[in-house]
């Protein structure tokens, strides 16, 4: 791939125009497109705008509240009054989530300050500091009288993947405009003894859980600091040349059997996979390395084409939460850790970013709707840490005051004794807006679609400001209307998923014509200009390769974005149990809308008198016309034809237990 020289925009910015590499969790030196942060785009309406208010209302609230009721903020204070080990809660992991908790309040802060809201950070920021050792370490599980020495266990430890999530926290309050911020101060030590520790002539390792990668390359920019970005590229370099102990699930597990270059796929545990991969990308775009970016552009095909869900979910092994071999895939094992949706979008914001290929922009859509919207309840209390794609049989309701055993699908729960996904999902939608649009010298390019004001500056330094109304996904229709724009010539890209297999594009009232799928662009654009953008969200048919075993003759059912599932609450008015197993889907009669839900034409079979007890039978000739079926064992069922409605996946659950499956069977 050609990487871009810096395309940072000039000093001259027009006063209240944010530049770009503000508000953003990722702000590349060099690429393809410079991504407009949250002081750029703001969220008004529909669909995130109703998520992101719950994430601030009751979400950031919900995890503060466990933190601090299992003790996991006060590993903290216990570090400083010199009680651990016997004081310690949580798994050993536990302090990243309260470094997770910050990034999400530093990112909400940014989207809409909260004077409340900032005295509950600061005060667990100063928390937090308080327990920072004089040479910059900063962690609770090792290091003190009663515990393993300092990365005595590289493998599990995971000291390095706090430390980055710490980093990637600080990252946030520095482009939120708190350069000066203590917890700016505490990363940047602990960015320090990380250098001194595993730099040149220093421990020659690598952690067990990648995150320190990604981490240091974005505080190595925030700061303007490349001996950070250089320890990150020492760190991706290591991996893959069994720098850790070998362990049951293999070295492939964390990423440490085949070098980085060399791999030719995502393997192992899957959100380590991801969280790799992008900070291989971060490292790959910052020193100008092509060579590596091809590589994980090599590895992101492949596991897209071949390991990745139809809701964009990725890990099907439960054991290790890791990536199956290609094409297995079983939907009722889908482990589809919520956390690898998001490393997920994280590379594929990277990719577009770094190449501009809208196909990029697709997978991060279709991740971000569903499986990263799938995790929380409505209520934004309750979540989802693995995302099976069929619930054989009903939830039980998880307990409101006791943290969950991690990961079975059965109904959302309020906590988790590994509790990754709940802050995860937090500042992720906290930062939303930054992965809507992005600049480059030439214009502006739309990637996901809401509801939103964006207030934008072009690398360059001339001023863009777009108004953008949608009832997306619900609706296909977008419009853009351009409020400002630079006196020259410059262009708006508006991208059309490959999900919508017809689209079209008008301007100023004008004739629409027809636009194919990928990027847009509209040229010739002044302040008043109106650009309407008609997607097509009509439900069709998905069908999978045939090399995806475990769903060879089943369908599932998309609208726009949004892949759909049948929960068994929704089977009330068909006879029987009632359970969605029993159905097989008419594919001769389209899907379609009827108000607001979809709906199949599905048989439900209900087994006769005589029906065999044995469920293997010989491939027979089919029956005669005169013949009435009696004596074959496969006739030995009722079929009657429904009207079946469907649900948006990311709902599923919302109402009670229940049965529920993506891929539905044919025959």
């Amino acid at each position: 791939m050609t990487l871009h020289p810096s395309t940072r925009p000039q000093p001259a910015v027009r006063p209240g125009y944010p530049v770009p590499g503000t508000g953003v969790p990722v702000a590349p030196g060099r690429s393809r497109l410079q991504p407009l942060g949250i002081d750029q785009v703001r969220i008004t309406g529909g669909f995130w705008a109703e998520r992101q208010e719950v994430n601030r209302a009751a979400t950031l609230g919900h995890i503060e509240h466990w933190l601090e009721r299992e003790g996991w903020l006060g590993n903290f204070d216990a570090a400083v009054r010199g009680t651990l080990p016997g004081a310690r809660r949580g798994r050993e992991f536990a302090d990243s989530e309260v470094y997770k908790l910050l990034e999400a309040m530093a990112w909400e802060l940014g989207r809409r300050p909260d004077d409340v809201l900032e005295r509950r950070r600061d005060a667990i920021v100063a928390r937090v500091a308080a327990a920072q050792e004089p040479d910059g370490y900063i962690g609770t599980m090792f290091g003190r009288p009663g515990q393993g020495a300092r990365y005595s266990d590289l493998e599990w430890g995971h000291e390095l993947y706090c430390q980055g999530h710490l980093l990637q926290a600080a990252v946030a309050r520095i482009r939120t405009g708190h350069p000066d911020d203590l917890l700016v101060e505490v990363a940047r030590r602990s960015a320090e003894h990380v250098c001194a520790t595993f730099g040149p002539g220093g421990i020659e390792g690598i952690c067990g859980h990648a995150e320190i990668e990604v981490a240091l390359v974005e505080l190595g920019r925030a700061l303007d600091e490349p001996r950070y970005v250089e320890q990150a590229a020492l760190f991706v370099e290591r991996h893959g040349h069994g720098t850790l102990r070998d362990i049951e699930f293999g070295r492939s597990y964390y990423q440490d059997d085949v070098p980085v270059r060399d791999a030719e796929v995502f393997r192992g545990h899957a959100v380590r996979a991801n969280y790799l991969a992008a900070g291989a990308l971060d490292v790959g775009v910052e020193r100008a390395d092509g060579a590596l970016v091809d590589a994980v552009v090599r590895q992101w095909e492949r596991t897209s084409a071949r390991r990745t869900y139809v809701t964009g979910g990725q890990g099907s092994h439960h054991q290790d939460e890791a990536f199956g071999d290609d094409f297995v895939l079983p939907p009722d094992r889908a482990y589809s850790e919520t956390c690898a949706g998001v490393g997920s979008v994280m590379v594929g914001w990277r990719l577009l970013l770094a190449e501009g290929d809208p196909r990029y922009a697709d997978a991060v859509e279709r991740a971000l709707f569903n499986v990263v919207a799938t995790s929380p309840a409505h209520d934004g209390r309750a979540f989802y840490y693995a995302n099976t794609l069929h619930q054989r049989v009903p939830g039980e309701p998880a307990s409101q005051d006791e943290p969950s055993k991690r990961a079975e699908s059965s109904l959302r729960a309020p906590w988790f004794e590994v509790s990754c996904c709940p802050p995860n999902v937090a500042r992720t939608f906290a930062s939303l807006a930054a992965y809507v649009a992005t600049v480059d010298a030439d214009g502006l390019q739309l990637h996901q679609y809401a509801t939103s004001e964006i207030r934008a500056t072009l690398t360059t330094g001339e001023p863009v400001a777009l108004d953008v109304e949608t009832r997306f996904p619900a609706d296909g229709r977008v419009t853009v209307r351009v409020v400002e724009a630079p006196d020259r010539p410059w262009s708006l890209t508006l991208r059309v998923p490959g999900w919508s297999r017809r689209a079209t594009l008008s301007i100023d009232g004008g004739a629409a014509r027809t636009a194919g799928q990928g990027r847009v662009l509209v040229g010739d654009l002044r302040a008043g200009s109106v650009v309407v953008l008609e997607l097509d969200v009509a439900p069709y048919f998905v069908q999978p390769d045939d090399r995806v075993d475990a769903v060879r003759g089943c369908v599932a059912v998309q609208r726009g974005p949004e892949v759909l599932c049948v929960e068994s609450v929704d089977l009330g008015h068909v006879p029987g149990s009632g359970d969605v197993g029993d159905l097989r889907v008419d594919t001769s009669v389209a899907p379609w809308l009827a108000g607001d839900r979809v709906l199949v034409r599905a048989m439900v079979r209900t087994p006769r008198e005589g029906a065999p007890s044995w469920p293997y039978r010989p491939l027979v000739p089919p029956p005669s016309p005169s013949d009435d079926g009696a004596g074959d064992p496969a006739r030995a069922v009722d079929d009657q034809a429904y009207d079946v409605p469907l649900v948006p996946y990311h709902d599923w659950a919302n109402r009670g237990p229940a049965t529920m499956r993506i891929w539905l069977p044919t025959h």
